[in-house]
């Protein structure tokens, strides 16, 4: 197996240490952007506000992956959390193209951790990554986002931009809080609960991000999302099978809008999309389904997800 060196923004994060225990359990060498003054060899720091990075630390990598960025449900969206969201994606973006640019010897890949609300609501209408970009503050937030990783395509580096959809995990992340929720007993459907929910499983999803760092045919946009996206109504429903919990509340529409304000539209709206750029490519999920996702969630000893090759 072909060792590789793995530069990762966002190391720390749900997704970022998931991929970092499965890269370095196959040998491959991490270096995690830190925001903070470096502690070691594998780490380097940088500032994404201010667009500033450590370049001496990226020498001699395979492969950039992206996934730094604010939380999108971390906080109620006022107008100055609006602008940290855009600031800490599209500044991180751009301040590692660039820096990837001026590397003397660049990686083989850019991998930037985008999001499926690049779609906006599709409501019952299947989306793949052939469809334009939706409306609204998020849409519009990825749609910048990729953007600020054309440049580094345009010099003929190949880049992906990973759209990934709700990652369920008990870990971090807007299922967490599902799992709390549900497991006491307040869990329920949210509106009508007719909107679709594309998901992925935590293990999926960095299986799926070792694939694209595999797979030389992959560029562009790439759904990482479950083959079978549910509706609001059945997540909930499947919530109550697996935790054993009642899911008879509701949280009405217009309750949602007042307490999450522009947030409530990402909760309210429906998202239908497909992976299908991921499985033309020949990724096979292991927990394609919503049940077998949820309890691969709760498994308290997750063996880290291995693959038999290297980036490049």
């Amino acid at each position: 197996m072909e060792r590789s060196r793995v530069v990762i923004a966002g190391a720390s994060g749900l997704i970022g240490s998931a991929l970092t225990r499965s890269l370095t359990a196959d040998g491959h060498e991490v270096v995690r952007l830190v925001r903070r003054p470096a502690r070691g060899p594998d780490e380097v720091r940088w500032d994404p506000a201010r667009q500033w990075i450590d370049e001496a630390g990226l020498a001699g990598c395979d492969a950039v992956v992206n996934l730094a960025g604010a939380g999108i449900a971390d906080h109620y969206w006022t107008k100055e959390y609006k602008q940290e969201l855009r600031a800490s994606r599209i500044g991180g973006t751009t301040a590692l193209a660039e820096a990837v640019l001026r590397l003397g010897t660049p990686p083989k890949v850019f991998v930037v951790g985008a999001a499926i609300g690049y779609y906006g609501d599709t409501g019952d209408r299947a989306v793949t990554e052939d469809d334009p970009a939706g409306d609204g503050f998020l849409a519009g937030l990825c749609v910048d986002w990729e953007a600020a990783a054309e440049p580094v395509a345009h010099v003929g580096i190949r880049t992906v931009c990973c759209r990934t959809g709700l990652v369920v995990a008990r870990e971090g992340g807007a299922w967490k809080r599902l799992f709390r929720l549900f497991g006491a007993g307040l869990g329920g459907r949210v509106g009508d609960g007719r909107q679709y929910w594309s998901y992925i499983s935590l293990h999926d999803e960095v299986a799926a991000l070792r694939h694209v760092l595999d797979t030389g045919s992959l560029a562009g946009p790439v759904n990482l999302t479950a083959p079978r996206p549910r509706t609001n109504r059945e997540i909930t429903a499947a919530m109550g099978r697996v935790l054993r919990r009642p899911t008879v509340l509701t949280a009405p529409a217009p309750l949602l809008r007042l307490a999450l304000g522009d947030l409530a539209q990402d909760a309210l709206g429906s998202q239908r999309v497909l992976p299908r750029r991921l499985v033309d490519s020949g990724f096979t999920f292991a927990f394609p389904d919503i049940e077998d996702a949820l309890r691969a969630a709760l498994d308290r000893h997750p063996a880290p997800v291995r693959t038999r090759t290297g980036a490049r």
